[in-house]
């Protein structure tokens, strides 16, 4: 299936592995040309190179998109290369921390909030004009535990809060020609993320963690989330707007 996104611009935050990597290679083959943004310019540079291995052109913006001057400049670094109109903007950033209730301090708690939350609203501020302009799509990767409990509780409430704001931003960004939706992943498994080393650590405990807890009997991997993203991304979901989709093999106990 031809998605349509030959030739469109697409920004992709946290890309330089996992998740986000996946997605960016995803819409370079869809012929979509990328800006990427990631903390570490090594790692940011080599994903850059491999996604250029698809034919399309790349920007690499190494900073901390946490952080609004950042975020900024990401945005004006994506304008600079590819020109005023932006028609994808994919908010992957996030990361959590396993802390106690009473044990998180403010500034563990706004750390966790700007890494899983307020990423996504500085970016998608900074290039709502560019994303008007393109007729452009948001999708923000939230979490199954956005939507349920289970996760750790900062986490869970920044990536709930991510899914209200897709939802709600989706109604007033409409009026704007801009869609936005956001994804739900369950347990992914990459080279270096969390679920590899507990595999590696207790290979058997994480056997009993699939049986017990993904119906589809295995992690998912980042490819399949990022499949489902691309779609959203496209016009071929001109009619998905506010949802959150669940990429999870029946991991997710919510109804809703």
């Amino acid at each position: 299936m031809d998605l349509g996104l030959k030739g469109k611009v697409a920004l992709v935050t946290g890309a330089s592995r996992g998740i986000g990597n996946r997605i960016a290679l995803a819409l370079a083959a869809e012929g979509a040309n990328l800006c990427i943004c990631g903390r570490t310019a090594e790692t940011l540079e080599a994903a850059a190179a491999e996604i250029r291995q698809t034919g399309v052109e790349v920007e690499a913006f190494v900073g901390d998109v946490t952080e609004t001057p950042a975020a900024d400049a990401f945005v004006a670094a994506a304008k600079a290369r590819f020109g005023e109109q932006i028609h994808v903007l994919v908010n992957n950033v996030g990361g959590s921390v396993w802390t106690p209730f009473a044990e998180i301090s403010d500034e563990e708690w706004l750390k966790v909030f700007n890494l899983s939350f307020f990423s996504a609203v500085r970016v998608s501020r900074a290039a709502f004009s560019a994303l008007a302009a393109g007729k452009g799509s948001i999708v923000n990767v939230s979490s199954i535990f956005g939507r349920e409990n289970g996760g750790p509780i900062s986490y869970n409430a920044a990536k709930a809060a991510m899914i209200s704001m897709s939802s709600n931003l989706a109604i007033e960004a409409t009026r704007s020609g801009i869609r936005v939706n956001s994804v739900a992943p369950g347990s992914i498994i990459f080279p270096g993320g969390s679920w590899e080393r507990r595999q590696q650590a207790d290979p058997q405990a994480m056997a009993r963690f699939v049986e017990d807890n993904i119906p589809g009997g295995r992690f998912g991997t980042p490819e399949e989330v990022a499949s489902v993203v691309t779609f959203l991304a496209s016009a071929k979901a001109s009619w998905v707007l506010g949802a959150c989709l669940n990429v999870d093999g029946g991991q997710s106990k919510s109804n809703f």
